[in-house]
């Protein structure tokens, strides 16, 4: 056999047959859906409005409180909303909303990487990027949880935002589609690699 015949047969080897039609669209229905999380996610950290309770609005970044006379009075002194470890606290859950987003956004990067090149560490991508939106569930959930034990005093089921709720929604797709992406996985035939039964 030749040099190039060999060379020829290697690549031969290497390239990945073609997906099903109905893994593709699982794939494609799994990055559209960490798209939408993630967005979903990063609007409402930078939003960041989370609890009404009573005439105060907690946040993020602001602590408001409602005035009859001239409306509400938004402060980035969380000290002076007169809760202990109301800044730190704060702060925690506003970091690991953030660390969420961004572990997110490189998960989204390595799943639409691993689905537009033909190579064969596509599975490996794939399957980083699944773990990497594991983390961002992780670190998402950990916020909310943060901040609800922070305000636990406060909390009330309908005192929640609709951007706790988008955050909350966020969080959640994170988790289905990382289990869904690391699933689909290990059940479809390695690329490249003969279906052993």
């Amino acid at each position: 056999m030749t040099a190039i015949a060999v060379q020829a047969h290697r690549l031969q080897a290497q390239r990945r047959p073609h997906k099903s039609f109905f893994e593709s669209l699982i794939r494609t229905l799994i990055i559209v859906c960490t798209a939408l999380a993630l967005v979903l996610s990063s609007i409402s950290i930078c939003d960041g409005h989370w609890l009404l309770a009573g005439d105060r609005l907690f946040g993020l970044w602001h602590f408001c409180t409602a005035n009859s006379q001239s409306g509400p009075r938004c402060l980035r002194d969380l000290s002076q909303a007169h809760v202990p470890g109301l800044a730190v606290g704060v702060g925690l859950a506003r970091s690991l909303g953030a660390l969420a987003v961004v572990a997110a956004i490189f998960g989204l990067e390595l799943l639409m990487v691993s689905q537009v090149c033909e190579e064969a560490h596509a599975r490996r991508k794939w399957a980083l990027g699944s773990v990497l939106l594991l983390v961002s569930f992780v670190l998402s959930s950990a916020g909310l949880l943060s901040f609800v034990a922070l305000l636990r005093s406060q909390v009330t089921l309908i005192g929640f935002t609709l951007m706790f709720w988008c955050q909350f929604t966020a969080s959640f797709l994170f988790f289905l589609n990382a289990i869904s992406g690391l699933h689909i996985n290990s059940i479809t035939q390695p690329w490249g690699q003969p279906r052993k039964f």
